[in-house]
């Protein structure tokens, strides 16, 4: 017996909002850990996960995430008082756009360098923005979209509305962009298939469950649309689409 007002649960699979995984997070964290960041920003944060690893990592460390989805600060709030981590971690909905909340000793960005430009394209603007917010000898973390390989017109066709293909880079050019912007870049890594498989999976796994428990619910054809549209557009970017995780150490000014 269903109610009308009956919903599924929201992004409940996921521990991360993107492809990432426990052990590149694992390794992510040990990496930056030794530095001993004492400022930690995270820029479009969402629940700030990576954010609470690091600052479980560097006790003396503290971190503030910014993002305009409220409902997702509110889980990185709860998250933190339950790993005793409440008061060295602020989670504060804001625009990045702007922000004056640097320079941080480490800067997290990922998936979110929308949230630091307006541009149509701002990965570059993006970047110039992350060297601004970071303290020398610090370090940035940047996930960020890239074109494992070109994309065929009918690959774009069946991405996200008006997909180009200057919407992203090839990692070569990536990393140039990091370049010029002020940064070398210390590491170089990407997502692997199975975590882009794992992310997609999660991501939609609460609302299929329910939705299949509820065909005939008054919110079951236009869930059943936006999840099979998102399902066609992972089939078209999948393998073609990556993500970088790049640790990038800023050039001393």
């Amino acid at each position: 017996m269903t109610t009308e007002h009956a919903k599924p649960a929201r992004l409940s699979r996921l521990t991360f909002h993107g492809p990432l995984s426990e052990t590149r997070a694992a390794a992510i964290v040990a990496r930056l850990a030794p530095a001993r960041p004492r400022t930690v920003l995270d820029i479009g944060c969402g629940w700030g996960e990576l954010l609470l690893r690091v600052l479980d990592a560097v006790p003396e460390a503290r971190g503030t995430g910014i993002d305009v989805a409220e409902e997702d600060l509110a889980r990185g709030r709860g998250h933190a008082e339950a790993r005793g981590l409440g008061g060295r971690a602020e989670f504060v909905a804001e625009s990045a756009t702007g922000t004056g909340r640097g320079p941080a000793d480490l800067v997290l960005c990922l998936g979110a360098s929308h949230a630091l430009s307006p541009a149509e394209r701002p990965t570059a603007e993006a970047l110039r923005e992350l060297r601004r917010l970071v303290a020398d000898g610090g370090r940035v973390l940047l996930g960020e979209g890239f074109w494992e390989r070109t994309p065929t017109e009918a690959e774009l066709a069946g991405m996200w509305p008006g997909a180009r293909r200057d919407d992203h880079a090839g990692l070569g050019e990536l990393l140039d962009l990091a370049v010029a912007a002020g940064f070398r870049p210390e590491w170089t890594e990407t997502a692997s298939l199975a975590e882009w498989e794992e992310f997609e999976s999660a991501y939609q796994a609460d609302q299929e469950v329910w939705l299949a428990g509820h065909p005939d619910h008054p919110r079951a054809a236009a869930l059943r649309e936006r999840l099979d549209r998102h399902r066609g557009q992972w089939m078209s970017y999948r393998g073609v689409l990556g993500t970088a995780y790049l640790t990038l150490v800023p050039v001393t000014r």
